[in-house]
């Protein structure tokens, strides 16, 4: 699974990336977590837009109080489950993330580092998503996972659907077969670049009133 992400680059260059003339509305946090607003790209009326929304669609499990926080579903791992077929089918509720690296945690229990992840030649490049209005937290989106490539095997089993920009197009208006074999591809082991660091995988907030549990 797939619970922090970056986008460090400027909205304009977001922008461009992907598109979007309009680039103001493409100002993403640097790093992106589960329950917390990022950007996607979307399309309105066939005109491409960049939009915020919070990362994970949200989930009240059985037994939690009215007031507790909802679970935040931010990675897809078969569009064919309920939760999300009915969406998946249709390609208005498809949407594009931007990513400059996603992060997988490696290690022992308790000292787990942030390993990096990215695409060759792309310094900004595309994560598989839906999307959807909530009643929670208004519009929020969640990323497609399938089975990871051998470049990440060694950290995890699984790995984001990256998507190479000649790509966007087909993820946003294809049919659902298209989406399912976006979901079952293998993608090519030698565009993964990693970077292994020794930054902790929980960071606590400047505050010391919260932990960011990954």
């Amino acid at each position: 699974m797939c619970n922090l992400y970056t986008v460090r680059k400027s909205a304009a260059e977001v922008a461009a990336h992907f598109g979007v003339a309009d680039p103001t509305q493409s100002n993403a946090p640097e790093e992106v977590y589960p329950g917390y607003p990022g950007v996607v790209m979307r399309e309105e009326g066939g005109v491409r837009t960049i939009q915020s929304m919070v990362w994970g669609f949200p989930l009240r499990l059985k037994g939690m109080k009215p007031e507790a926080k909802p679970k935040p579903v931010n990675n897809i791992a078969d569009l064919t489950k309920n939760m999300w077929i009915g969406l998946a089918r249709k390609p208005q509720w498809r949407c594009v993330i931007p990513v400059t690296q996603f992060a997988e945690a490696e290690g022992e229990k308790g000292s787990k580092t942030r390993t990096w992840f990215g695409v060759k030649g792309q310094p900004v490049f595309g994560w598989a998503g839906l999307w959807r209005i909530s009643d929670e937290w208004g519009p929020v989106y969640s990323g497609v996972m399938t089975d990871c490539n051998e470049a990440i095997r060694p950290v995890h089993d699984r790995m984001p659907v990256l998507l190479m920009p000649e790509e966007y197009d087909q993820w946003l208006h294809g049919d659902f077969d298209d989406a399912l074999a976006f979901q079952s591809r293998c993608f090519p082991d030698d565009l993964i670049t990693m970077e292994r660091t020794d930054e902790p995988w929980v960071k606590r907030k400047v505050s010391g009133n919260e932990e960011l549990l990954l």
